[in-house]
């Protein structure tokens, strides 16, 4: 589902920030070589991320869902000098296409990458993130969300992708479709829990920013 048409979703991409030469390369090599190029962020919510990065100012990011790479470099875009991004993905494929463009970009040192199940790896992270962004299996937002949330504080964002699911969110449910019934049960959760306020924004597929409340 296209939410604007064509003609305005180009003039929300002609009037927004131009993405960095290595960012449009690594768009073009995604289409090119990777399956289901359409999960790569792209421009416009590259430009997003890297703004709402650099207006939060994050010491320690997490990303859970790499894909080649691009949302990780826009979040990196805020980071200062001392500070890191740790990036999940489970495709081991990956990897090489990451790497790649994270050297090439002024972020390399400061990029993590861990490869397996993120439900298993972030228990074992004993980093405190300012920023997380949860961007894999539609179908575990929630359990990345009570796994990551104690490695978050006060003050913390949690931003969520693919929240609006292609405007299935809004249609009647197929009961075999388990991917939109978990993301309605997310969406319903983010709005509910006294842990978090939470906005949802119409950008791209839909992006929702939490922000953790203090006890």
């Amino acid at each position: 589902m296209h939410f604007l048409s064509d003609s305005l979703q180009q003039y929300l991409s002609d009037h927004t920030e131009n993405e960095p030469d290595y960012l449009a390369e690594l768009s073009r090599e995604t289409h090119l070589k990777v399956l289901q190029p359409r999960m790569i962020t792209g421009h416009y919510q590259g430009r997003v991320l890297s703004m709402l990065s650099k207006i939060i100012m994050p010491q320690r990011i997490l990303e859970i869902g790499t894909y080649t790479g691009y949302s990780a470099l826009c979040l990196a875009e805020g980071l200062p000098h001392t500070g890191e991004l740790h990036t999940i993905d489970i495709n081991e494929e990956l990897v090489d296409i990451q790497r790649k463009y994270f050297d090439r970009s002024g972020f390399s040192n400061q990029i993590i990458q861990h490869t397996g199940n993120a439900l298993e790896l972030i228990p074992q992270l004993q980093i405190e993130f300012d920023l997380v962004f949860i961007d894999a299996e539609k179908k575990e937002y929630q359990r990345y969300f009570e796994v990551v949330l104690p490695k978050t504080r006060p003050g913390s964002i949690i931003l969520s992708d693919n929240v609006l699911w292609s405007g299935k969110v809004v249609e009647p449910l197929d009961p075999s479709d388990k991917a939109t019934k978990a993301l309605l049960d997310y969406n319903k959760m983010l709005k509910e829990d006294p842990r978090i306020e939470t906005v949802m924004l119409p950008v791209r597929d839909g992006l929702t920013l939490s922000r953790v409340l203090g006890s």
